[in-house]
Formats: structure tokens, C-alpha cells, sequence
């Protein structure tokens, strides 16, 4: 597995490692349902902007290893966004569950003790989160971060299981159900950090854009990139109470 190895601002600790699934944003090739919505080249600039957020969240964390797992084809390209201030992975094999499988094959045979794999665009989400995700790992075998769509916006373990992702029900409204089976059937004590929402489909988006009015220093790219969207293209609500 090829790796582009990064020098971090911070001294992490390496028994934890927080780990991106990214994408390089290319038209067409990231949120691809959001794209139904609005234009191409928008959503790809969108999601820049959203991994670039994303980015700085996981590094605020100051303590936590911070890497990126990608398809083999990004990796140049997000070693250059992410300016070698971490390190980027290629992944084994296309697709998410194949993603997913590597983080945790990649980083458990380097010896991390807890490994979360956190999606690209959840900027918004606070950092006492992804806190609470390495410390539920002190106390179960695997955590998870629920979506409200039935998905999941992290997954974090102690040790790889391949089994965990292997065959359908990613990226599906029943992908949540099948991880929490799956982990049933390997007999993996599961804990658990606060139900949230990713960025999937405009109703998300326009969700988004409202509380980043309220609190735009959450994710200061995204926020900028909403409020010019919104003065090109007024599509989205003026205030929370139109969601």
C-alpha cells in the first residue's frame, strides 16, 4: 500500500490515528447526489471547500495522528491540497467498504491502538466528537457515529475486520443496520457518538448553510463558499425555520 508521508504541526499520539476518507475533487467524481441538485463544477468546488474544513477539524485535535485514505489515482493530488502536512494513503481496491477495509488493515499492522475512519465532508461537526469516538475505544472493540439517514459519518476500531465492510449496503440507507449486524456476528462490543448529518443531498446542504450563517468559523471555507453560492444562486433557505 503506497503512502505520502507528511510532517504534522502537532506531537500526536501514535496509539490513536484519525484517518479521512477523501476523494481529489474532480467533476463528477464527488457528491455525485448533491450533483442532481446543483451544477458539477459547484459540488466540486463545494467539496473542496468541505475537505479543506474537514481538514483543519482533524487537525485541531492536536493529539491524534491525522492521515488520509484515498483511491490511488488521488493520492498526488491530495498530498498537494493537503500541503504534506499529513500523511495519504492509497487505499487497496476501488470503492468505499474497500476504503474503509484499508484504513483499518493499514493502520492496525502499524500498530495504532484505535483507528477512526471519519468522512470528508463533516466540518461542522464538533471536535468533542471525534474526542468521544478514540475514548469509547478505551471500552469497546468498535465505535460508530450514526447518520439520521441510516448511515454512518465514522467508524473507529482496535483492530482490523476485513469482514466488517465486505460486499453490499454501503453508502445505502441500510448501511448502519448492516455494520451493527456485521459487528453482532464477529461478536465486537460497539459503542456509540451523537447521531449527526453529512452532506448527501440538498436538504443537507441547505441545513448546513444555516447554521454556518449562525456560526461560520465552524467551517470558514464552507461558510464563504455558501454565502457567495447564495448571492449567485438564492436557492437555499434564509433562515433555520425554513428547514
Amino acid at each position: 500500500m503506497e503512502s505520502s508521508n507528511g510532517n504534522s504541526a502537532h506531537s500526536p499520539d501514535n496509539s490513536c490515528t484519525l484517518v479521512v476518507m477523501a476523494k481529489a475533487p474532480r467533476p463528477g467524481t464527488v457528491k455525485t447526489r448533491l450533483a442532481q441538485s446543483l451544477p458539477v463544477d459547484a459540488v466540486t468546488e463545494l467539496y473542496r471547500c468541505l475537505l479543506d474544513d474537514t481538514m483543519e477539524l482533524a487537525r485541531s485535535l492536536g493529539t491524534v495522528e491525522v492521515a488520509i485514505m484515498c483511491p490511488a489515482s488521488d493520492v498526488d493530488e491530495l498530498t498537494l491540497l493537503a500541503q504534506c502536512a499529513v500523511g495519504v494513503v492509497a487505499q487497496k481496491g476501488e470503492g468505499l467498504a474497500a476504503g474503509l477495509t484499508s484504513v483499518f488493515a493499514h493502520f492496525a499492522a502499524l500498530g495504532r491502538q484505535r483507528v477512526v475512519a471519519f468522512n470528508s465532508d463533516s466540518p461542522h461537526l464538533p471536535a468533542s466528537v471525534l474526542e468521544s469516538a478514540f475514548e469509547a475505544l478505551t471500552a469497546h472493540d468498535m465505535v460508530v457515529g450514526p447518520t439520521h439517514d441510516g448511515g454512518y459519518y465514522l467508524v473507529g476500531a482496535k483492530a482490523a475486520h476485513p469482514a466488517l465492510f465486505h460486499g453490499d449496503g454501503m453508502g445505502t440507507k441500510s448501511a448502519l443496520e448492516t455494520l451493527l449486524a456485521r459487528a453482532h456476528g464477529l461478536q465486537l462490543s460497539v459503542g456509540f457518538t451523537d447521531t449527526f448529518y453529512d452532506i448527501d443531498v440538498e436538504g443537507d446542504l441547505n441545513r448546513l448553510a444555516a447554521e454556518l450563517r449562525l456560526a461560520p468559523a465552524r467551517a470558514p471555507r464552507t461558510a464563504a463558499w455558501l454565502k457567495q453560492w447564495e448571492q449567485t444562486m438564492p436557492l437555499l433557505p434564509t433562515d433555520i425555520g425554513d428547514l
